[in-house]
């Protein structure tokens, strides 16, 4: 992470940006994020992350009344310009500050947001793909939601990395492809390009949206041989962009059956 974080609007050091300990954050993880890449110093796609903001605020009882699209937005670009990047990521975490039902306390703000950029991640190489043992549940009311509780995903994460895999397939309780534990899953077979459905429990990606809207995108519920026996698979996500990946020992990588698909930048609607 960069050296300097916007919280609350107001620029500081990262180490001095304190959230409230007896928070429903703090206590309970209660809050929502997203990642956004960064690119020439712009925000990219930008639109579509503030509008998920808002449905996964609806979703989770956050208040998002003492934010406005455009005030956030400037404090993006403020703590770009003041961290002095070009291209990287940037992280808008809403933290809800209010009590709950079971630990009350008095509180001074309904809503934090703390705004951090840090570098892309580094993929040394191409995803080698494995299966995680842990399900998702597609009924959970946090299904689809990009919450502040994703100690699952990580724990997904490090699982997959003890056993040597860059990431994970994971599927849902009906044996349904869902996602990587922290990326979307495309694969290509016969030159159709398939994404889970949402019905699965999968995230809403932004740049899983993007795809969708500029090729022609099968939204399947399928089961994991749909995996193994495609001919090209891909994770997607605003931290690794486009990204090829292995099953196992089978060599999926070479995006060649989608044109434009290596580079984002490249697509249709990416610079609209």
């Amino acid at each position: 992470m960069h050296g300097f974080v916007s919280f609350n609007h107001k620029i500081a050091s990262a180490s001095e940006a304190f959230l409230s300990s007896i928070s429903s954050a703090a206590l309970y993880g209660k809050g929502i994020f997203t990642t956004i890449a960064v690119y020439d110093k712009k925000p990219f796609l930008w639109e579509k992350h503030w509008r998920r903001l808002n449905e996964n605020a609806e979703k989770t009882g956050i208040d998002l009344s003492e934010f406005a699209e455009g005030t956030v937005k400037d404090s993006l670009l403020e703590i770009i310009e003041k961290n002095e990047i070009s291209n990287a990521r940037a992280r808008v975490t809403l933290f809800d500050e209010q009590a709950s039902e079971i630990w009350l306390f008095e509180t001074k703000r309904k809503t934090s947001i703390l705004i951090t950029t840090a570098d892309f991640r580094k993929i040394e190489n191409d995803f080698n793909l494995t299966v995680s043992p842990f399900r998702i549940n597609s009924t959970s009311p946090l299904a689809g939601v990009k919450s502040c509780n994703y100690l699952e995903n990580l724990l997904a994460l490090e699982e997959t990395k003890k056993r040597g895999f860059g990431e994970a397939i994971r599927l849902n309780e009906k044996d349904e492809i869902v996602s990587a534990s922290t990326a979307n899953v495309f694969w290509i077979k016969n030159k159709e390009i398939f994404t889970p459905a949402l019905e699965t429990g999968c995230l809403a990606g932004t740049t899983r949206e993007l795809l969708i809207e500029n090729f022609a995108v099968r939204q399947v519920e399928a089961g994991l041989n749909e995996i193994i026996e495609a001919d090209e698979i891909f994770l997607t996500s605003a931290g690794i962009g486009i990204c090829p990946a292995n099953f196992g020992n089978i060599n999926k990588r070479s995006l060649s059956n989608v044109p434009k698909l290596k580079n984002i930048l490249d697509l249709p609607g990416a610079k609209s």
